[in-house]
């Protein structure tokens, strides 16, 4: 009867074990987020805004000074008002055009400023559907996109 008692306990524990071992498996794949994330932002109702399926944004739009620093930040990418890709992290990578330097939370969104521009602007909570938390700096890189 010992011997069923300790199997039994033993089996509990090996698969209280497995379950747990799953569980910290699955957090850590629904955990991570991509080091680069690209968007195609573009004019619609004189706003720019971009939609990313992958994270149910549809026409989400950029406002409050950050319309404005897209305005000079593509000012040399023709037909930019038609889409551009945007790459951002929130880690400086090889190429990236300008950094957003973090100033302050506000209505749920966060004031960012520029340096290359010399103005802030804001970005929506629409932010931590790529970020877990508001970054010291985004890296961004703006460029034509392909027309394949």
């Amino acid at each position: 009867m010992k011997s069923i008692m300790l199997v039994i306990g033993l089996v509990v524990i090996v698969l209280v074990v497995a379950f747990g071992l799953l569980r910290t498996e699955n957090r850590k794949e629904n955990d991570t987020m991509n080091a680069l994330m690209v968007i195609v932002p573009y004019k619609y109702e004189g706003l720019w805004v971009f939609n990313d399926a992958a994270v149910g944004l549809s026409k989400e739009p950029f406002i409050a000074g950050i319309d404005t620093l897209i305005d000079r930040a593509t000012a040399n990418i023709p037909d930019a008002q038609n889409g551009f890709r945007a790459i951002f992290s929130g880690t400086e990578f090889p190429g990236a055009n300008f950094k957003l330097e973090w100033r302050r939370a506000e209505s749920g969104g966060n004031w960012y400023y520029s340096p290359e521009f010399n103005q802030e602007g804001w970005l929506c909570p629409a932010l931590f559907k790529y970020f877990k938390s508001a970054p010291r700096e985004i890296y961004v890189k703006v460029e034509p996109r392909s027309r394949d």
